[in-house]
């Protein structure tokens, strides 16, 4: 899953949730679940997300989304296996190469035609 999102220091719960395509309560619910996401809190309590989550977030998403990993899986997953970041970023970079091949396959198509 490629995020998009501007190179921020902080970004809110709704500018995560969206990027993960996921409602909010989603993100609170992982939250309370991983103690490796620690969102930064303002006195009014709006939860403020670290690139370092971001990157956490996008390492739970892909246990628990995409291989279909159970909370309690992803959780074990993550404390055990140190490669799983890794693995991560790879596939992420692996996506964004796919899609730039997509594109430039359809300019080739448009072009013939």
């Amino acid at each position: 899953m490629i995020l998009q999102l501007p190179d921020k220091l902080y970004y809110s719960i709704g500018e995560v949730a969206k990027a993960f395509d996921v409602n909010t309560s989603l993100i609170r619910y992982w939250e309370k679940e991983f103690p490796i996401i620690k969102p930064k809190k303002n006195k009014k309590g709006n939860r403020y997300f670290t690139p370092e989550d971001l990157k956490n977030l996008q390492m739970i998403y892909h246990l628990v989304k995409e291989k279909g990993y159970t909370l309690d899986g992803a959780r074990v997953a993550l404390t055990t296996n140190s490669k799983i970041s890794e693995t991560v970023s790879i596939i992420d970079r692996l996506s964004f190469v796919k899609a730039e091949l997509l594109k430039l396959k359809e300019s080739l198509v448009d072009k013939d035609e």
